[in-house]
């Protein structure tokens, strides 16, 4: 199956999660920033960032948030490519798509020394964020000229992650939601232009351990709800509160979740494997052919995924409109995108502890690439 037959790449530069704190920056008045959400000018802007809650996800549970339905819907955004943390919060945290920021999964293959890297776990001492994702964040430029903070939990302070794509303004660690909450409020002070980036991880980390459908997931949302309830019925003037989310998410049961380390023939050719189970990055060997492992895949798993090659996924702008060579060095050379209920694992490198996770992400479904913009 070709790219061609893919939905339609994310909408980077005018409606996606790369858009969304550059606009925030531009509305309340931070030079070089555009503001392609059209949001309204204020002196301050909150920018929450809800780790896992996908807007079709809220669109079946919104009675149990009364106060995201408050809200007013700015229409749904686009996550990045492919739909997970690590690179929807670089396109945020940059305002550039992942062809230029370079975060291309949630395990990467670094070209230069052949070894895959988790962007979110421990990075090795001889990655350097910053020379991994050299692109100026947009809290770094946004510190140059107004009062600019992140709120997170405070394990996330020295993360890979954010050293390479939300650096910048100065660090607020909290834990816990309302903590979290209270912090942020102490950041918008009266008469300053401020930003505020503030990160909600809570719900994801429920979805992936028990499911998004579980009752378990509906009481993260609904703390979630009570706490946004707190901040924004508590802003001082002129400030904004703007909500999205990395990307949204699908359960796996456990009959789909597939090890494919030992499938000879599906790993002919493969030097490597990254990415997450439903996204898969293949690595080829110098001898195979893209289009052939493609193909072989497609046929093995039928209308279970979508195949494409790198070079197909490049052309039709999955990873933006003018990729840099050596960040798109980073992709896998085949990428196998998960379509229907199904998440493929090599247990080989990975282990088999992720395949207990219910909650997936990654591929091009509605349920996992439409995130919510809402404005209070």
């Amino acid at each position: 199956m070709s790219a061609r037959e893919l939905p339609r790449p994310p909408r980077y530069g005018s409606r996606s999660i790369a858009d969304v704190l550059s606009s925030a920056a531009a509305a309340t008045g931070v030079p070089g920033t555009c503001n392609a959400l059209s949001l309204p000018a204020a002196h301050r802007y909150v920018v929450v960032l809800v780790d896992g809650l996908g807007s079709r996800l809220l669109r079946e549970v919104q009675g149990y948030a009364p106060t995201l339905r408050s809200a007013q819907p700015l229409g749904e955004l686009d996550a990045a490519f492919p739909s997970t943390t690590s690179v929807s919060l670089s396109c945020l945290g940059t305002g550039a798509a992942p062809g230029t920021h370079g975060m291309l999964g949630y395990d990467v293959l670094d070209p230069a020394t052949e070894r895959v890297v988790n962007m979110l776990g421990q990075w090795p001492a001889d990655v350097d964020p910053l020379a991994w994702q050299p692109v100026p964040t947009v809290l770094e430029r946004a510190a140059e000229h107004v009062d600019t903070a992140t709120v997170s939990a405070p394990r996330f302070e020295t993360s890979g992650l954010t050293r390479a794509a939300l650096r910048g303004g100065r660090f607020v660690g909290a834990d816990g939601v309302y903590a979290r909450t209270a912090r942020t409020l102490e950041q918008l002070r009266e008469g300053r232009r401020g930003l505020v980036y503030f990160y909600w991880d809570e719900l994801d980390k429920t979805g992936h351990r028990v499911g998004w459908r579980s009752d378990a997931w509906l009481r993260s949302l609904e703390e979630l709800d009570s706490a946004l309830k707190r901040l924004v019925t508590r802003l001082p003037a002129n400030t904004r509160v703007l909500l999205t989310a990395d990307h949204g998410m699908v359960d796996v049961g456990p009959e789909h979740r597939r090890d494919v380390s030992g499938e000879a023939d599906l790993m002919d050719g493969v030097r490597h494997t990254a990415g997450e189970p439903r996204a898969v990055q293949l690595h080829l060997s110098a001898h195979a052919d893209a289009e052939d492992v493609a193909q072989r895949w497609q046929e093995h798993f039928g209308d279970a995924v979508w195949t494409a090659t790198r070079t197909e996924l490049a052309r039709a702008g999955y990873f933006g409109a003018d990729p840099d060579p050596r960040m798109l060095a980073r992709a896998g050379d085949v990428w196998i995108l998960g379509r229907e209920e199904i998440a493929l694992y090599d247990v080989s490198r990975q282990g088999t502890r992720p395949l207990g996770m219910v909650g997936q992400h990654g591929s091009l479904t509605d349920e996992e690439r439409y995130v919510p913009a809402l404005l209070w």
